[in-house]
């Protein structure tokens, strides 16, 4: 008998109680492990995050896009939206990265270079944006989870008055 459970293959071998036995057992061993496992690691679900963004970033045919006036967000808002919006459009398979460069960001803020490698240095010491190995920068998945939990209720609460 083959068993494949998430990312462990086994096969077992022998008379049908044998391999029941087995079976058991590796279920009992591996299951608990994997639940274990599940309840530390982070995971964003996307369609709840499109839901959550709905209304505030849109992915076009040009690329991603805020559909909220940066004069109504601060600047660090404005770059933590441009790299959601990218993540977004990457994990729907309608941009071909997940990330911006500085120049690139420096650009949809509108804003000096100073300003913008100042904004991207804080949210990387703040664990909310990264730099990838290509030099550019990207939302991190805890990133994704403070925006979704503290940063877009402020967001929408500022929209709405």
């Amino acid at each position: 008998m083959h068993v494949k459970y998430r990312d462990v293959d086994q096969t077992f071998v022998g008379n049908v109680d044998d391999v029941w036995v087995s079976v058991n057992r590796f279920f009992s061993q591996v299951i608990p492990s994997f639940d274990m496992a599940r309840k530390v690691t982070l995971t964003v679900d996307l369609q709840k995050l499109i839901q959550d963004v709905e209304g505030v970033i849109a992915i076009t045919p040009e690329g991603p896009e805020l559909l909220i006036s940066k004069q109504k967000l601060t600047d660090s808002e404005t770059i933590q939206l441009c790299l959601l919006a990218a993540h977004v459009g990457y994990r729907l398979g309608h941009l071909s990265r997940d990330s911006f460069s500085k120049e690139e960001l420096q650009t949809r803020l509108g804003k000096s270079s100073k300003i913008t490698s100042t904004r991207l240095g804080e949210l990387c010491r703040e664990g909310m944006a990264t730099k990838t190995g290509e030099g550019n920068y990207k939302i991190t998945t805890i990133g994704i989870k403070r925006l979704q939990e503290e940063t877009l209720p402020k967001i929408r609460e500022k929209i709405q008055t």
